[in-house]
Parts: C-alpha cells; structure tokens; sequence
C-alpha cells in the first residue's frame, strides 16, 4: 500500500510521467499556518542541479488543494500536488520489455501483470520524494524545539568525493553513498516495545526513499564487535543524558532523552550508461541494455532532505501518539 502514519498519516500518488505527484495528509492538526512559501527550502534542497544530479529539473511548486483555509490547516486531509512538465517518455520505450538490472522493471511487471507505468519508472520514482519532502514540511511544524537534520556522510566510500564522482559520471556508472540523519531535543518517552518502537518506525519511512538499502543506529553494526561495557551508555542525568550515545539515543524502542542518530546506505543508480546484460521478457532471450535518459549518477546527493522528511513524518506520528503535542 501507499500510505503511512497512525494518526499522521501520508499517502502517495502520481507517476513520474503523469500530469502530477502529490500526497495526501490525514490526521494533521487545525490551525498551523502553511503557505506555499513554506516548502521552499526543503524543495530547493531536494532539487537537481549540481554535478551527478538529473538534468530533469521541474518547477515544483506546491499546489494545495485541500485542507487549508486563510491560511491555516483546517483539520480536513491536506492534498498537494505538483506539477510534471519536463518528461521526456521516449527515452523509456526499451524498458518496457528489457529491464534495467537492478531497478524495479522486472518485479513491477510481473507485479502488475505488464500495467505498470514504466516511464521514468511510474510510481517508483524518485519523483515521488517530492511530495514526501513536502509532508515532511508539514510534519516539522508539529514538532516544537526538536529538530531534524541530515548529512552526506561519503559517496562512493570516501568523503571527499568530488573526484571519484567526477570519474563515474565519465565513465557512464553511478555512486552510493551514506548519509546521516540527527534527530535533537527529543523528549523521553516517545515509541513503543517492539512492532512500534523508534528504530522500526524510522526504519519503516526510511526504506520508502528509493535506493536505500541499509540502516543502522548509533553505532549500529560496529556493536557486535564491542563488549557491553564499552557499548553501555552511562547515565549522567536524570533527563537522561549520557556519556556516550553507543545506542542512537534508543533504548527498548523508547527515546531516552539523548539524540537520535542513524545512519543509511544509499545503493547506486542502476540506471547507467554502460551496457549490461539483461533479456527480453517477451522472450526470455538474452538482451544487451544501455540505458538512455537523465538520470542522477549519485541519488545520494538529493537525498539529506527526503530522509528529514520522512523522519519528521515518523517523529511527528509518534508525538501524536503519545500526546505529547
């Protein structure tokens, strides 16, 4: 399904060729301000432009339909949409029976038993992070004095990363990277034991962004190579601080007071230049793919803004829930 969120919740529509992406907000509180203007940041941030991104640049400007009146939430599901204008579905015409190693072609069709969309990849986008970044804008503003910021951490394994980019881009292939996200002033107490605790809430928006295949929190996979004693966070302070933060600022999937940090790993584009093999579904014969279009060489780049995004969405759920806002 499409949607996430208990009490705020998030769903997504639209195709990457479509006239428009957009999402559709349930649960969001009466009486915030939200203009247009407000998602100009978060946007620009998203947007391509620099060195490794598509050349696909739309206007994305946030049309709201619905769910604001003078100038103030009304309580009633917010829609926003966004315009596509810049497709070029030509490009396209060979993925729909040779599809792209790696990338969501082949599972999509037999999914959907040959109806999918297939240009600029249909729902799978990354256009799509559009309308989520734009939740997210509508999300941080239900969270008071926590904040949420994220960071490109490296590309391509290193952290200077201006070359080994440069060189991919020359050679027609593409990068991952890791990017981090920090979320402060968190109060205690927000999450659940188990199916609904921080880490697998976050976790669960996360894996919505495309390409991301990996999570950890705190020191995450480095802490099974460590004993308890140099993982254990201890205690300092009654608002829960601590010397350390081994845990990510979680512990029995509850916030503890401290922030949470988690890192993800963002595979690279599988759409490249290069050719690769694959083979034709009409026949199941080997076929040879290069693939054409714009294409990002590193989503890695565009992707700090999504992951605040849908950690506020994430963050801003479990205030909800709590009863904390």
């Amino acid at each position: 399904m499409n949607s996430f969120g208990r009490i705020f919740r998030v769903s997504l529509f639209g195709e990457s060729h479509g006239p428009v992406v957009g999402v559709l907000i349930d649960g969001c509180p009466p009486g915030i301000s939200l203009s247009p203007y407000d998602f100009k940041a978060d946007l620009e941030r998203r947007k391509p432009g620099k060195t490794g991104t598509t050349a696909r640049i739309e206007d994305d400007v946030p049309i709201i339909l619905s769910g604001v009146f003078e100038g103030k939430t009304n309580g009633a599901p917010l829609a926003i949409t966004f315009e596509n204008n810049q497709q070029r579905s030509s490009d396209y015409d060979k993925n729909k029976f040779i599809p792209r190693p790696g990338h969501s072609d082949f599972s999509a069709h037999f999914k959907y038993k040959g109806f999918n969309d297939f240009r600029g990849s249909g729902h799978f986008s990354g256009r799509l992070t559009t309308p989520l970044v734009a939740a997210g804008v509508v999300a941080k503003k239900l969270l008071g004095l926590i904040k949420i910021e994220a960071r490109i951490v490296e590309i391509g394994g290193v952290a200077n990363y201006e070359e080994v980019l440069n060189i991919a881009i020359q050679s027609g292939d593409s990068l991952g990277g890791i990017v981090e996200c920090i979320i402060s002033d968190v109060p205690i107490g927000l999450g659940e034991p188990f199916f609904d605790s921080v880490e697998s809430v976050l976790a669960h928006a996360v894996f919505s962004i495309p390409a991301i295949k990996a999570i950890e929190f705190g020191r995450g996979f480095e802490s099974a190579k460590i004993t308890g004693s140099l993982m254990n966070d201890e205690i300092i302070g009654y608002e829960g601080k601590t010397t350390t933060n081994n845990s990510g600022g979680v512990n029995g999937g509850i916030s503890n007071g401290n922030n949470i940090i988690f890192r993800i790993a963002v595979k690279p584009t599988s759409s490249i230049s290069k050719a690769q093999n694959s083979i034709d579904i009409r026949t199941g014969e080997h076929a040879e793919l290069i693939t054409k279009g714009r294409h990002d060489a590193c989503i890695a780049l565009r992707i700090p803004p999504v992951l605040e995004a849908v950690s506020a969405i994430c963050i801003a759920d479990l205030i909800l829930l709590n009863k904390v806002y």
